[in-house]
C-alpha cells in the first residue's frame, strides 16, 4: 500500500512521463502503469528519448536488418527487456529474424478472408479489462472453436502473432505487466491435438522467449481432456523450472479463480468482462484497421547473408540435432 508521499511520487512521475515522451509520439501510460514501469521495469522518463535514439542509431548500422523505428514500437521492446539495451537489440533482431526462420507463421501474413474467418471462430480472445488496473492482459485460447479439418494450428498461430503485434502498439497493460493465458480445452479433438507437433511447439516456445517483448505471467489450462496431457508434458519439458511453475491445470474453475477472479472473465464464463461476440467484433474491426500495416510489413525483416557472424535461422534457433534447450523468460 502506498503512503501519501508515494502518491505524490506517482503523480509527479505521470507528469514527467507525459512531458518527456509526448514529443516521441509515445502514448502516455496511466498513472498506475507509469509507476509500475518505473518500479518493475526501470523506466526513467527523462532517459527514454535517449534510449529510443540509441536503438535507432543501432538499427541504422545493421546492414542485415530492416526494422520499424517508430517510438511506440521501440519503447515496447525496451519495456519488455527492462531497459537493457543489449537485450533489447537482441530481441528486436530475433523478432525480425523469425520471419525467415518460421515461414509457416509469417508467410502470406495479411488481413484476408482466412485470417478474419479464424478470428471470427472466437478461438483467440483478448479481454477488454486487464487483471486489475495495472495488471496483465487476459487472453483466452479456445482451440476447439476452429475446424481442424479446415485450418491448421500454424494458421491459427499466425493470426495470434498478428493480434500480438497490435498489442505491441496499443496494449500498455500487456507491454508493462505481461499477460495471463487461459487455455480452454473443452471440445478439443484428436484432430486438434495431432496438429501440436513437437517441432511447432519448440518454435512457438522460442518465439515467445527470444523474440516477443511481452512476458507471460501464467498459463492456466481448464477443461483439459486426457489426450491433452501429453502435449502439455512436451511443452513443459522445454521450459525452465521458473516457467514450469507458471503452468497450471485446473480440474474446476474454482481453482482458476484464485489466479483470475471470476469477475474478470467473460459473461459466458460467469464473469462480467464483456461477452465473447463483442470481443470478437472489436478485434475483427481492429484487425481490419491494420490491413495496410500488415501489407507493409513484408518490407521488414533480416537478410541473413548480410549479417556479420553466425546467421539466425531455423537451424541456429531451433536446432536440427540434439536435445532442446530449456527456455527461460523474465
Amino acid at each position: 500500500m502506498y503512503t501519501p508521499s508515494d502518491n505524490r511520487v506517482q503523480n509527479t512521475y505521470f507528469t514527467d512521463t507525459m512531458s518527456s515522451i509526448d514529443n516521441l509520439s509515445i502514448r502516455p501510460l496511466s498513472a498506475a502503469l507509469a509507476l509500475k514501469a518505473q518500479q518493475e521495469l526501470g523506466e526513467v522518463p527523462e532517459r527514454v528519448p535517449e534510449d529510443i535514439e540509441t536503438m535507432r542509431i543501432w538499427i541504422s548500422k545493421q546492414p542485415h536488418l530492416k526494422a520499424r523505428e517508430d517510438a511506440q514500437f521501440l519503447v515496447a521492446f525496451l519495456r519488455g527487456c527492462k531497459y537493457s539495451l543489449e537485450k533489447t537489440k537482441l530481441k528486436l533482431d530475433n523478432f525480425y529474424a523469425m520471419r525467415g526462420a518460421v515461414p509457416e507463421l509469417y508467410k502470406n501474413r495479411f488481413v484476408g478472408e482466412k485470417q478474419l474467418s479464424i478470428l471470427k471462430t472466437a478461438c483467440l480472445l483478448r479481454l477488454s479489462q486487464p487483471l486489475q488496473v495495472d495488471g496483465p492482459r487476459i487472453h483466452i485460447s479456445r482451440y476447439a472453436q476452429y475446424d481442424s479439418s479446415k485450418y491448421s494450428i500454424a494458421e491459427v498461430m499466425q493470426v495470434n502473432t498478428m493480434l500480438g503485434e497490435i498489442q505491441i502498439r496499443e496494449d500498455d497493460n500487456a507491454m508493462v505487466s505481461g499477460f495471463v493465458e487461459i487455455i480452454d480445452m473443452k471440445g478439443v479433438t484428436a484432430g486438434h491435438m495431432f496438429q501440436f507437433d513437437p517441432v511447432l511447439i519448440k518454435k512457438l516456445a522460442v518465439l515467445g522467449d527470444k523474440a516477443l517483448p511481452y512476458r507471460p505471467k501464467g498459463f492456466h489450462f481448464i477443461n483439459a481432456p486426457t489426450i491433452a496431457e501429453k502435449a502439455m508434458s512436451i511443452a513443459k519439458s522445454l521450459m525452465s523450472d521458473k516457467i514450469r511453475k507458471r503452468f497450471h491445470i485446473h480440474s474446476k474453475l474454482d481453482s482458476l479463480y484464485k489466479y483470475v477472479p471470476k469477475e474478470y472473465l467473460p459473461i459466458e464464463y460467469g464473469g462480467t468482462n464483456g461477452n465473447i461476440q463483442d470481443i470478437v467484433d472489436t478485434w475483427t474491426k481492429k484487425l481490419l484497421e491494420y490491413t495496410e500495416f500488415f501489407q507493409q510489413d513484408v518490407n521488414y525483416g533480416t537478410n541473413e547473408k548480410l549479417r556479420s557472424g553466425q546467421p539466425i535461422n531455423a537451424e541456429t534457433l531451433f536446432g536440427i540435432e540434439g536435445s532442446f534447450r530449456k527456455l527461460d523468460i523474465d
